[in-house]
């Protein structure tokens, strides 16, 4: 496959030496992180594919401090829809399968949410039993029927017999969008499902859920946009600018971070406010990646023991991050990510069910 078949290349934007722009280059670098720019929206209803201008977010994305970062970064471009809706998913999962084998991480910004189902699809080739942590008001488990859209994307990955997940968090779900039954049926089979209320104010109490995560991806329906057109479905409520910016960081702190989808965005906003957000979304994970890449590969861990019904159970906090953990285990990847919150509920007498049910 030629890239150049597929990709419109990003135009140049001048930019000085201390800003982003400086990084970034047209090559995926191994390690790197590649940003995909897509315009594919007919996973939605009345959806097309029309070729957008991501020029505004790059603009707003280039002119940002470089700070520190020593990651190489790619801007591959524009995609090129497919004649149909599954060729675009076919042709993105090939993109990402060009990132996955020099180990990038791709960003893929734009496009309509069901093409999660690409960059779960393309990531599975790679790597088995992944976790994936989906930001999203709505949690749509429809009748898989033919064809994926936004209604069926989500039934597709976790019906998925070849690829199953290792763990599923839905965050930002808002109670009043959904239909009763598909949430009960998300919890009866042991999923987290986090209400947008516990995600607001503080990024501390739910950062676990990020904190392992191969995959994430973003319904920009989910955001509370500055100006109301930052997505396609707008809604009144939402995380806002500062609490997503927040978000993005520890999607890029991810300790197993493999790929990321921000969709749903809104392109042809007038507002440069938007354009400004999605690229301080874009930043935000970004930093997070280099942050990670400079922590120390030997980590010394306290552990605490906390008495619960006539039992002990520990609990590690890493010297270096200050991020606690639950378990016993000398090795860091079988212990399961907790917050503070978590730690100080069991020290009251009462051990939170998910670090129960995530140990056994």
């Amino acid at each position: 496959m030629n890239i150049e078949d597929i990709i419109i290349p990003a135009g140049k934007i001048e930019t000085e030496k201390w800003q982003l722009g400086n990084l970034i280059s047209g090559d995926i670098s191994e390690g790197g992180i590649v940003l995909i720019f897509c315009s594919d929206y007919r996973g939605l209803a009345g959806g097309e594919a029309e070729i957008h201008s991501f020029r505004k977010v790059r603009r707003a994305l280039y002119t940002l401090s470089r700070l520190d970062f020593e990651v190489p970064v790619c801007d591959l471009g524009d995609l090129i829809s497919g004649r149909s809706h599954e060729d675009t998913h076919f042709i993105l999962q090939e993109l990402l399968s060009l990132c996955h084998e020099k180990k990038a991480v791709p960003i893929v910004i734009g496009g309509s949410c069901d093409l999660s189902f690409a960059l779960f699809t393309a990531l599975n080739h790679y790597h088995k039993q992944i976790s994936y942590t989906n930001i999203s008001g709505v949690i749509s488990l429809a009748d898989q029927g033919e064809g994926i859209n936004e209604k069926n994307y989500l039934a597709k990955i976790l019906g998925s017999r070849d690829f199953p997940l290792r763990d599923y968090h839905h965050m930002a779900y808002q109670k009043h969008l959904n239909e009763l039954d598909s949430v009960k049926l998300m919890k009866d089979v042991e999923f987290d499902v986090i209400r947008l209320a516990e995600m607001m104010g503080s990024t501390e109490n739910t950062e676990p859920f990020f904190r392992r995560a191969d995959l994430v991806t973003v319904n920009c329906d989910s955001i509370e946009g500055p100006s109301g057109d930052f997505s396609v479905n707008p809604q009144v409520n939402g995380l806002n600018r500062r609490e997503i910016c927040a978000y993005m960081k520890e999607v890029g702190l991810s300790e197993n971070l493999k790929s990321v989808g921000l969709f749903n965005f809104n392109p042809n906003s007038d507002s440069l406010v938007d354009h400004q957000l999605m690229a301080q979304m874009v930043w935000h994970i970004i930093e997070g990646i280099n942050i990670q890449k400079s922590h120390p590969r030997e980590r010394r861990m306290e552990t605490f023991y906390v008495p619960v019904d006539d039992v002990h159970f520990a609990f590690k906090r890493d010297s270096f991050t200050g991020l606690w953990y639950f378990g016993d285990d000398d090795e860091l990847k079988n212990l399961i990510p907790c917050s503070p919150a978590e730690y100080a509920q069991a020290k009251k007498g009462s051990l939170p069910a998910r670090l129960m049910r995530d140990r056994d």
